[in-house]
């Protein structure tokens, strides 16, 4: 079966629920109206280019508060671990875990590599009404840069 392609610009996002790093759920839908959403799918907590990442997001969130945009993890990871990562590496932001049905996010969004198990370092930046305002994505073991999400927040 191919994989689905990311959701096109203009296009609504898809919804979806998952629970946060403490067990709640989280509905994207739930945000329309307020803000915009920043979805950032990342393969594993605790890896190298990961954490770096995130880290620089973590560095970084007044970019995205300023512009009222909630920014939003996506891993394969359990609640428990997305809730030790993001204590270990101080993340001020939501985690969400894609854990089970293993991936079905990702795979909704055409971020989930199948070979490997988990999510290529996809982004999608949904606006406030639920659109799809920007997206972009970088090959395996390469970090997203910020200047990326500069753009895609600019284009709001």
């Amino acid at each position: 079966m191919p994989q689905p392609a990311p959701p096109a610009v203009g296009s609504v996002a898809p919804d979806f629920t998952l629970r946060d790093q403490f067990g709640q759920s989280v509905t994207l839908s739930s945000f329309r109206g307020g803000s915009a959403v920043a979805i950032v799918f990342f393969p594993l907590a605790f890896t190298g280019t990961c954490t770096g990442e995130l880290c620089e997001l973590r560095d970084n969130l007044a970019m995205f508060r300023a512009a009222g945009v909630r920014l939003v993890g996506i891993s394969v990871d359990s609640t428990a671990t997305l809730r030790e990562f993001a204590e270990r590496e101080s993340y001020d932001f939501t985690l969400l875990a894609d854990f089970w049905p293993h991936g079905e996010v990702a795979r909704r969004y055409g971020a989930f590599i199948d070979e490997k198990g988990f999510a290529t370092r996809l982004t999608v930046l949904v606006d406030a009404q639920g659109v799809v305002r920007a997206s972009f994505v970088v090959p395996p073991g390469e970090a997203r840069p910020l200047a990326a999400y500069r753009e895609a927040i600019a284009a709001l």
